[in-house]
């Protein structure tokens, strides 16, 4: 039970939003969600994208202000027998995901600021909880088949398991571009990551059914089932004393057959003392042969395993009891970025960007922690890896522009901690991704895009766990730019990423050998609004 809500050590249950690697949102522009591929941008969202790109727009001061609504469903398919219902759905919801982009660029050089949710920016909710905290519930009933011995027969379980959480890593950008040459330009910047996640929780009313009824299990176990075992251990040690009287008679080496022969018990009192035994699991033909010393020593060990049990059942009944979390993490994280923009000619670009890795620590503000693992102030280590990104955009003709980008995020430099059932989350290889995008000029004003990404992670078996888990997946965007006048653009675009589910197999003592399946599925939808002051 003490695994019960331990995510708030796993901030990547939220994770990136949609395109990106294991904690870092790509999808920072509008026109990213029409096109997937901006690494060799020379608009406003080259901010973020390309910076120092930054040097081929017109003299002149840009604003952008652009906004996503972004929607995740999250499947868990378990395997493990003991589950009332081993389909477990989330949702994750984004309805507002903001970001902002402002340049001032004079000839050679320009300043840039840029805003954005850096990863998570959502809300993630399982109304039902997770397999990896129901599971240890679901395994309380075959522990207590025995109780049927003594009338109260076990036969399923029911509880209310919630959990909400909510991730944002805001990145505040700010930096410089400079021109070299006609060729080569250069960016040098910083941006300040405050990291925030809080998360809800719940396991109460945890209940099993007994002779046909849902009961409290906490007060079950207490109130009735441990009482009964005391009373029968009372009882049986109870036997074992008053056989004794016998045993100092010299009858200890006599079977209950002989000692009923000899007119020194009834055949009531023999069929009550083979009764007792037959209730530990003794077989009669046994019984037939045992004297009065291993009869009394018999029920002398039957008492005090009847008080072990009972003694169990409330250390159980224990670990039953409603259980509240409500703890707040924050931190604070720097990045350092350094970028290099390429134009061998006026209708070719290429965009290279390095991002450093981005040392953070998050540290708990606990309110209620029922499970006694995240202690006030307590110190998580959550470091978002390096990124290495490379893209090139060539204009076939006036109206047709191509584009590739491709994205190295260094995850082995991390180090991930443990998953929620205390392996280590290893990585085989570092994620990468690689995107195609197009955009096609319809008219003077109005262009239509289109894009491909695929994401491939490099996470181990042992990473993954039905709490936080990635998939590789391929998204399809689209959408168009308008510009109304030569000042004003809007973009608009929508998203949607088909994932390959993930599987993992378990072995477990109770259960044997069994598996889960991760699902998800991701939909996105964008609007931006850019204007250009013109030379200033």
């Amino acid at each position: 039970m003490k695994r019960f809500i331990v995510f708030t050590l796993f901030v990547c249950f939220i994770g990136q939003v949609f395109g990106g690697g294991i904690l870092t949102n790509g999808n920072q522009s509008a026109q990213y969600i029409r096109m997937l591929s901006r690494n060799a941008s020379t608009s406003v969202d080259a901010v973020y994208f390309n910076p120092a790109g930054l040097m081929l727009m017109e003299n002149g001061f840009y604003i952008s202000l652009q906004s996503q609504s972004l929607f995740q469903t999250k499947s868990v398919e378990s395997g493990f027998p003991l589950l009332n219902n081993p389909t477990y759905d989330g949702t994750l919801t984004a309805p507002v995901f903001p970001t902002a982009f402002a340049v001032y660029k004079k000839d050679r050089f320009a300043l840039s600021i840029g805003f954005g949710p850096n990863s998570g920016g959502g809300s993630a909710e399982f109304n039902r909880g997770l397999p990896s905290f129901e599971k240890d519930i679901s395994k309380l009933v075959p522990g207590l088949a025995d109780l049927s011995k003594i009338g109260k027969n076990v036969s399923g379980y029911n509880t209310d398991i919630y959990f909400k959480g909510e991730s944002v890593y805001w990145g505040f950008q700010g930096g410089v571009s400079f021109k070299i040459n006609p060729v080569f330009s250069a960016y040098a910047g910083l941006r300040y990551v405050p990291a925030s996640t809080k998360y809800d929780g719940h396991l109460q009313n945890i209940q099993v059914k007994v002779n046909g009824q849902f009961k409290n299990a906490a007060t079950f176990l207490t109130g009735e089932a441990a009482p009964v075992l005391r009373g029968a251990a009372a009882n049986a040690a109870g036997v074992a004393l008053n056989v004794q009287p016998m045993i100092n008679e010299g009858a200890g080496s006599l079977t209950l057959a002989q000692v009923q022969g000899a007119g020194k018990i009834s055949a009531d009192i023999r069929t009550q003392l083979e009764q007792g035994l037959i209730g530990q699991g003794i077989p009669q033909t046994a019984i037939n042969q045992m004297n009065i010393s291993q009869i009394q020593t018999a029920y002398t060990t039957g008492a005090a395993t009847l008080n072990g049990k009972a003694t169990a059942l409330i250390a159980t009944a224990g670990q039953l009891q409603d259980k509240l979390v409500d703890v707040k993490q924050t931190g604070t994280g720097y990045t350092p970025i350094l970028g290099i923009n390429i134009s061998p000619d006026k209708d070719w670009n290429i965009g290279i960007k390095y991002e450093f890795k981005t040392k953070l620590t998050l540290i708990n503000a606990t309110v209620v922690d029922g499970t006694g693992l995240f202690p006030d102030k307590k110190e998580t280590g959550t470091d978002v890896p390096a990124i290495f990104s490379i893209g090139t955009d060539y204009k076939l003709s006036k109206i047709l522009t191509l584009s590739m980008s491709f994205n190295a995020y260094h995850d082995k430099g991390v180090d991930w901690g443990t998953n929620i059932y205390g392996q280590q989350r290893t990585i085989d290889s570092n994620t990468w991704e690689v995107a195609f995008g197009g955009q096609y000029q319809v008219t003077k004003k109005i262009a239509l895009s289109a894009g491909y990404l695929h994401t491939e992670l490099g996470v181990s078996k042992q990473f993954q766990s039905d709490f936080s888990y990635y998939n590789p997946g391929d998204t399809f965007g689209g959408g168009f730019e308008w510009k109304p006048n030569s000042r004003f653009t809007v973009d608009a675009g929508m998203l949607c990423t088909w994932y390959t589910d993930a599987t993992k197999s378990f072995t477990d003592a109770s259960a044997g050998t069994y598996s889960e399946t991760y699902k998800k599925h991701n939909l996105g939808f964008a609007l931006g609004l850019g204007y250009h002051f013109g030379g200033l």
